[in-house]
């Protein structure tokens, strides 16, 4: 069951960059800005926001439930396993059993350095690299912590990426209609396989 995640509901903020252009296709993915996440995600995502409150920090998620046939659309632009998941194979994002965030400053709204955006498909953006500075270092170390500490598994290529434990045959792949999520155009027709 996914359940959606609002801001007012889990006190996070939401950037969701594929209902924009801003991503890798140059083009908005979803139809509408929405983030939803299997009850079990959500659970977690709800301890995560309470570990980094104390810390001044919030959450701001990047992508969520991610429907089969936008994981078909990304891979279209980007076939390369090392960053996206190929969907033949299923994404965490499309059971969703995945979320991708940052932290900001929770008073100022301001995001701490990461040293490479989201989605940035270079090495420079897996977990533990140390050719970004030392700040963005700490910052990635600290929201390794927080999401680790909240029960959350990670993929060592992208430090914005946590994922449920071991998702692949606990949670289904699932299409937007089968989810339930209008997130995707209604001209939007998943691929074969999918």
């Amino acid at each position: 069951m996914l359940i959606e995640i609002t801001p007012e509901g889990y006190d996070v903020d939401l950037d969701l960059l594929y209902a924009t252009p801003d991503n890798i296709t140059g083009r908005p993915i979803y139809a509408r800005a929405a983030g939803y996440l299997h009850m079990d995600a959500a659970a977690l995502l709800a301890h995560a926001v309470a570990l980094a409150r104390p810390l001044g920090l919030r959450l701001r998620v990047f992508d969520a439930f991610r429907p089969a046939e936008a994981q078909w659309t990304l891979w279209a632009a980007c076939p390369d396993p090392d960053f996206i998941a190929d969907p033949r194979r299923g994404s965490p994002h499309s059971m969703g059993a995945a979320v991708d965030l940052t932290l900001v400053d929770a008073a100022s709204g301001t995001p701490l350095d990461m040293g490479t955006g989201f989605d940035d498909m270079r090495h420079e953006s897996h977990h533990g690299n140390q050719d970004i500075a030392p700040e963005a270092q700490r910052n990635r170390h600290l929201l390794l912590g927080i999401m680790t500490a909240a029960g959350w598994d990670f993929y060592r290529n992208e430090w914005w990426h946590y994922q449920l434990v071991q998702p692949r045959g606990r949670y289904p792949v699932l299409s937007d209609a089968a989810a339930g999520t209008r997130m995707m155009p209604e001209t939007a027709v998943p691929e074969a396989g999918a």
